[in-house]
């Protein structure tokens, strides 16, 4: 049983990465957008749109490619070296998965991600990088 847990507690950091790692994506957008309608600089800050747009471009290439998420095999081969059984969960994790995992066919996934990275990529447009936005009126 304690052999098992540092598997356990790793497939647990595993998954409450996964979903920091959607909330980024999630709230990053959001932030964007209500960012620059608040006029917070920061949030056109080169790095953080190349991250946000980073990471959706990747859930978007796994979709379209039947790619299964590198987390999500990570923690599911964590949690059989730990020897988890499907409902024997904690309280966090039983949270997580809810959030993060969805019964749907595939078609809904591809067009769930697809939307949103458009919408990810129409900021780029409409409220651009802090670097693009210097180049852009530096050239007018």
């Amino acid at each position: 049983m304690f052999a098992d847990l540092p598997y356990h507690m790793f497939a647990n950091v595993v998954l409450a990465l996964h979903f920091a790692i959607v909330v980024f994506v999630v709230c990053g957008l959001v932030l964007i957008i209500f960012g620059n309608l608040r006029g917070w600089d920061w949030v056109n800050a080169p790095w953080f749109r190349i991250m946000h747009l980073g990471a959706i471009a990747i859930v978007v290439a796994e979709v379209w490619l039947g790619i299964t998420c590198p987390l999500t095999t990570l923690e599911v081969w964590l949690r059989e070296k730990a020897g988890a059984e499907p409902y024997n969960i904690n309280f966090i994790e039983y949270w997580l998965q809810r959030l993060l995992f969805y019964d749907a066919p595939p078609w809904a996934f591809i067009v769930g991600y697809s939307v949103f990275c458009l919408l990810v990529i129409a900021t780029w447009w409409y409220f651009p990088p802090r670097s693009m936005k210097h180049r852009s009126k530096n050239s007018s």
